[in-house]
């Protein structure tokens, strides 16, 4: 089984869709802050040209980003972008193109910045499994990579990415909105990719898929979630005690291997329930649960409501949690 199989089974598990909402062209000083976004939208911002500093005013720390970088917000947290000059910045104008998108620009005549910015959305319950196991922010970088070696990697495909989405910002032609919204999806699949490839991947499920010890048993449990898989069975695939896959987990996640295959159930419970026919029996038996009353009692711990009520809600389209999840 692929290493990488895993990223491509958490994809496929979650309906994802992603949009961008501005291009700001600005020239120092500038500066943009951004309010907490809702729980199942994930930030994004892509620097085509020129640097910004990024802050997190919850955890006070701050980075600096380069032409080619790629910052994500998980959580949806707070958080600010300046040129760093800490002068006051002029005023902005912004106009909407025609293709959905609005163009920020400013009077600051220093050095300027190109930069996307937009938002991923993920319908619930998949909201909170990318919450609980992507850090608050996740940075990568695009570059382009010389020789044979570098043909592969995901930083590679960014920096081509990353320039076709800068020249379909640049203009207003037929389809330019829907190329860029599709762009985007390509973009949060190749991010994931990236960091997890990185030697200094962000702590939580990326690292982890990225150690190849453990990746066997992430890859095993997105693969075949609903096989009876004990810590014995998932250590053994990885050459390890079960204490040492405990550990690691614990250090990575803070959780367990057996509560990372739970939310994977639960998220796959939660997409067989939508369908028509699907009782809550069958579903429990396909996720690997033959008692019926401990599946609706960890599907209500997880995802806050009853099989039968999530049902309900997702077919009639009344899910309160799903509001917004699509943008207009």
């Amino acid at each position: 089984m692929s290493q990488i199989d895993w990223l491509s089974h958490l994809l496929q598990m979650m309906t994802v869709t992603g949009q961008v909402e501005a291009r700001c062209v600005y020239g120092s000083p500038w500066r943009v802050d951004f309010a907490h976004s809702a729980a199942h939208e994930i930030p994004y911002h892509v620097v085509l040209k020129g640097s910004a500093i990024i802050e997190d005013p919850e955890t006070g720390t701050a980075r600096e980003l380069l032409a080619g970088d790629i910052v994500l917000f998980p959580h949806g947290s707070a958080h600010a972008l300046h040129d760093g000059s800490g002068r006051m910045p002029g005023r902005t104008y912004e106009r909407q193109v025609s293709a959905g998108w609005m163009l920020r620009e400013n009077d600051g005549g220093g050095e300027h910045l190109d930069m996307l910015c937009g938002r991923f959305f993920i319908e619930p319950p998949h909201d909170r499994l990318i919450r609980d196991y992507l850090p608050r922010t996740l940075m990568v970088r695009a570059m382009a990579g010389r020789g044979e070696a570098g043909i592969g990697a995901a930083s590679n495909h960014l920096a081509s990415l990353v320039s076709m989405m800068r020249i379909e910002s640049a203009g207003e032609r037929p389809g330019g909105h829907a190329i860029l919204n599709g762009l985007t999806l390509t973009l949060f699949t190749l991010a994931l990719r990236a960091a997890s490839e990185s030697e200094q991947a962000p702590a939580g499920l990326l690292a982890l898929a990225g150690h190849s010890r453990l990746a066997p048993a992430i890859s095993a449990m997105f693969d075949s979630p609903a096989r009876p898989w004990n810590l014995q069975d998932l250590a053994d695939l990885c050459n390890m005690s079960r204490a040492t896959l405990v550990r690691h987990f614990q250090d990575g996640l803070g959780r367990s291997p057996i509560e990372l295959l739970t939310d994977i159930r639960m998220s796959m419970a939660a997409n067989e329930l939508k369908k028509p026919g699907m009782s809550t029996e069958f579903v429990a038996d396909a996720v690997g649960y033959q008692s019926v009353s401990a599946f609706r009692r960890v599907f209500t711990d997880k995802v806050g409501m009853g099989p039968g009520q999530w049902r309900r809600l997702a077919r009639e389209g009344e899910d309160a949690f799903a509001l917004g999840v699509h943008p207009g």
